[in-house]
């Protein structure tokens, strides 16, 4: 580290112990002499060095400080990040790099014995890492005394933002010294940002080392086109072929996570979970099986996964394709660290496939477009692996060249090559059947999941969409009943944001439309729904409904409106008389008449999610 003449003695020693023969550029840009002691808003990717880069740019303050006292009266600095293992790490990364100067760290997180990090923060910590929400009960609390900071550390900002713990910062903040200096480090500056920045900055001097792209030029992105009824099947593969000493599976919820983790368990794979219902204890557990090598597989969902820091990650698999552009980010984030190379694939519906060139294209990532492997190109790789690895040097005991020497005698070479082949694929999981992926392929299969007596269906149009909460399990009690059919005398059902379509055999098309007409009634408000023939059927319909109001059909946001007050006013598209819901609230299908109160009186569900009906099972939990 001779090229770093800014960089003290003693956190010199330590980055040289630590095999650093250079800085990265965010490490070397932050303690230019130009700006000793100045507020600095950094935006940089992750896994680009922040946390040795952010340690560094304080030692003037800290050392400074502390002199030969290592002991200090009042925390010094505090380092706050978005979720406990990012804390976790931070601290265990500041702690080898300050670990010569004699500093004490104390770790304050959620999940932990609140009272033994109480009794480290009497012990005269320098430094303070932890969570906003934990850092905020000790303050509270009168355990945590900010008033002798000289530094501020905020990590991972645009994450805490999303996580929702600005109030939470903001008190923080407001408790520290006006003279202390402020870090704030994040992979993208959106506005929230900047107005923090604003107010708890003083003259920052912003420095952006994300470069001109988005994606991180140490990843390759792989975007893999499958069937839909394939996904878990793909994933399989994805990891057979890859065989990475480390990968993550991100999924969109905790059902999502159970699923695949019991799937993978099943094929033999060394796997763990991370999603919200798992304890801290359990996710320790589950991170340090992936350190000791017991497991080689994570599947988690994003809030999870934030701030986990594996060395060995070499593949990151979207199993569930990202939200949004920064997800994608994110997530491939975890691999690709500290100049080593990382694979992100995006497993993706064939139907999708627009969808996320589109969200690729916002990235300004590269992606290249493939199939899932099949098992042969599987098994090809199995055999070049196998090989490499038995041809590579090797010291060999006198105890092994014995048991050898007993196998020679009793076997011939080629069959004691032919046992040890055997023996290392049985330990293998085998690889998955794919449906090949082409339009031939997806209708032959599409056939043979086909139900016998649809074979030629009429389309029809009901007026209620995903704004009246409308799903199959709600609505088809209302079809049967108004139509006098049974639930197996209707195929595919599609819904729209303020209509839905389903399908009747031909066959009993004629009967179905006249018991609608019969049974139609304005007297009863899931009877007034209308029910018609649509003989183009959703696609071209959906078309012009998103042409007339600008994203209907499914297509725009689906925003919460008051009771009663659905599109179209009162007596609209899918209400009944006096413009009231066709559901009511605790009542899913055919339950009885009524939404909200008469007239359409109900109050407005502003600002909280869309309502659902009390009777509705809620969808697996987003964390």
């Amino acid at each position: 580290m001779t090229d770093t003449p800014f960089i003290p003695s003693a956190l010199a020693e330590a980055l040289a112990q630590r095999g650093y023969e250079t800085l990265t550029p965010v490490q070397s840009s932050v303690i230019e002499a130009e700006l000793d002691g100045k507020d600095l808003l950094v935006s940089a990717q992750t896994g680009s060095g922040k946390t040795v880069a952010f340690g560094l740019a304080l030692a003037p303050e800290l050392l400074g400080e502390t002199g030969s006292m290592p002991l200090s009266e009042k925390p010094l600095v505090l380092a706050i990040a978005p979720t406990r293992e990012l804390a976790l790490q931070v601290s265990r990364e500041l702690g080898w790099l300050y670990a010569g100067a004699g500093l004490r760290i104390a770790t304050c997180v959620g999940g932990m014995d609140a009272s033994k990090e109480r009794r480290a923060l009497r012990g005269g910590p320098a430094i303070v890492v932890g969570t906003p929400g934990r850092l905020r009960d000790h303050l509270e609390r009168g355990a945590l005394d900010l008033s002798g900071l000289v530094g501020v550390v905020l990590d991972e900002a645009d994450e805490m933002l999303d996580m929702g713990f600005r109030e939470d910062l903001e008190e923080i903040l407001d408790a520290t010294p006006d003279t202390r200096r402020t870090l704030l480090f994040s992979a993208t500056m959106p506005r929230p940002i900047e107005r923090l920045a604003e107010r708890y900055q003083r003259n920052a001097l912003r420095l952006s080392l994300a470069g001109e792209t988005r994606g991180h030029g140490d990843i390759t992105y792989q975007g893999i086109t499958v069937g839909p009824s394939e996904i878990e099947n793909a994933v399989v593969n994805m990891l057979r072929f890859h065989e990475a000493e480390t990968a993550i599976c991100f999924c969109a919820t905790r059902e999502s996570v159970r699923r695949l983790h019991s799937t993978l368990q099943n094929r033999g794979f060394g796997v763990v979970a991370l999603s919200g219902e798992h304890s801290q204890s359990e996710r320790n557990q589950a991170l340090q099986a992936l350190r000791d090598r017991r497991a080689r597989v994570c599947v988690a969902t994003d809030v999870a996964a934030r701030g986990i820091d594996l060395p060995t990650l070499s593949l990151v698999i979207h199993v569930e394709i990202p939200r949004d552009a920064e997800t994608l980010q994110h997530r491939s984030g975890r691999t690709g660290r500290a100049g080593k190379k990382g694979t992100a694939a995006i497993i993706v519906p064939y139907n999708r496939r627009r969808r996320v060139e589109g969200m690729l294209r916002g990235a300004r990532i590269e992606a290249q477009w493939m199939d899932a492997p099949t098992p042969e190109a599987i098994r090809k790789k199995d055999h070049t692996r196998l090989i490499e690895k038995l041809t590579e040097p090797r010291e060999i005991d006198e105890s092994d060249r014995e048991t050898a020497a007993e196998l020679m005698a009793r076997m011939t070479p080629e069959d004691i090559a032919a046992a040890l082949v055997q023996a290392h694929r049985t330990k293998m999981p085998a690889p998955e059947e794919l449906i090949a992926n082409t339009p031939e392929a997806h209708e032959k299969a599409k056939a043979e999941r086909h139900r016998p007596g649809f074979e030629d269906v009429t389309w029809f149009r009901i007026d209620i969409g995903r704004r009246q909460n409308a799903e199959p399990r709600w609505i088809l009690p209302l079809i049967c009943r108004r139509g006098h059919i049974t639930r197996n005398e209707i195929g595919a059902i599609r819904i729209g944001q303020t209509e839905s379509w389903f399908q009747v055999p031909r066959a009993v098309a004629g009967k179905f439309a006249d018991a609608v007409q019969r049974t139609a009634s304005p007297e009863d408000e899931q009877d007034a729904i209308a029910i018609e023939e649509a003989p183009e059927g959703p696609r071209i319909e959906a078309r012009e409904n998103r042409r007339k109001h600008g994203g209907g059909g499914g297509a725009g946001k689906i925003h919460a409106r008051p009771a009663g007050k659905g599109p179209g006013g009162p007596g609209g598209p899918g209400k009944g008389p006096g413009g009231k819901l066709p559901f009511k609230r605790g009542k899913p299908g055919g339950g009885k008449p009524g939404g909200g109160k008469p007239g359409g009186g109900g109050k407005p569900f502003a600002g909280k999610p869309k309502f659902k009906p009390k009777g509705k099972p809620g969808g697996p939990r987003k964390d």
